[in-house]
């Protein structure tokens, strides 16, 4: 599962009680005025829309939670505040989501938690994801709603973490708990840890990697950076430089490796696979003071 996790730096999250269609933002559920409009906005921001809706059945109420995160290796946050009219998310300047927390919203302080149920998209997401996001939500009701497709249906039940983007698959109740148990506590849970959205595939496996090597660590005192030492091996897929807050630093190499065949969805036939496994774990001389980037 490593390196799987959607690639998102911005989201912008939009309660929608009821059924939703297979695309995300498709006409038949948000209309054709607003789909054309938020997709073209979305896109030009880099931003993901996400539908969400609270766990088991709820009336609407004609008001929408909408939630606009930033999911960034560090001073990743999360705002939320409520419209009654789809036409008000055109008053939001989503290019927000490239810099510090607005201030258009309440600022969300505590781990929101994204469970993908979206039975359109892939019924396991439906028949998998929503257990898990009942469960979190008896516990921590109002942090935790079932959402649109988040990517890598083949591995659910799928939950994203935000702000901090880190996403999960093939969890269970215990696990999904323990997951969020984790973040409150401003630290990462290792199992089914898919990576960090904010970063690449190989940055994402490379960061997991080095945190399966040490103690608990605080989500932002890892930061991922591109390494471009050159390799002649063909079945490298990348590396990536690993550095702690505290300046020592590793090079994670990864590799391409084949699988057998496989569903990319419940109902879908197998296909040929390939994923992506560290292949070597260097620790590099630490940076000193005036090298470390976190005080550059």
């Amino acid at each position: 599962m490593l390196g799987t996790a959607a690639h998102v730096t911005g989201w912008l999250c939009i309660e929608h009680p009821g059924a939703w269609g297979r695309d995300v933002i498709g006409d038949e559920v948000l209309g054709p005025e607003i789909t054309a409009e938020l997709a073209a906005r979305t896109t030009a921001a880099h931003v993901r829309p996400t539908l969400i809706r609270r766990p088991g059945r709820n009336e609407f109420t004609g008001t929408r939670t909408v939630l606009l995160a930033a999911s960034r290796p560090q001073g990743s946050w999360c705002e939320r505040f409520e419209i009654t009219d789809l036409r008000e998310l055109f008053d939001i300047d989503l290019h927000l989501v490239d810099g510090p927390a607005p201030g258009i919203g309440a600022p969300v302080d505590d781990p929101v938690v994204l469970v993908c149920a979206h039975g359109k998209r892939d019924q396991c997401c439906a028949r998998l994801g929503r257990p898990i996001a009942a469960a979190l939500a008896a516990e921590h009701p109002g942090r935790v709603w079932e959402a649109s497709h988040t990517g890598g249906h083949r591995l659910a039940p799928a939950v994203v973490l935000l702000p901090s983007g880190l996403t999960y698959g093939r969890l269970d109740i215990p696990a999904a708990h323990a997951a969020l148990t984790a973040a409150e506590a401003d630290q990462v849970s290792l199992t089914g840890l898919r990576g960090r959205g904010c970063y690449d595939p190989i940055a994402q496996l490379a960061e997991v990697a080095v945190r399966q090597q040490l103690p608990p660590t605080p989500i932002d005192d890892l930061t991922v950076h591109p390494d471009t030492t050159p390799t002649t091996d063909p079945t490298v897929a990348g590396t990536a430089l690993v550095t702690h807050r505290d300046g020592r630093r590793w090079r994670v190499t990864a590799r391409t490796v084949a699988a057998a065949p496989r569903q990319a969805s419940c109902n879908g036939a197998p296909k040929p696979a390939t994923y992506l496994e560290p292949a070597a774990v260097e620790q590099l001389p630490d940076l000193s003071p005036v090298e470390h980037p976190a005080t550059i």
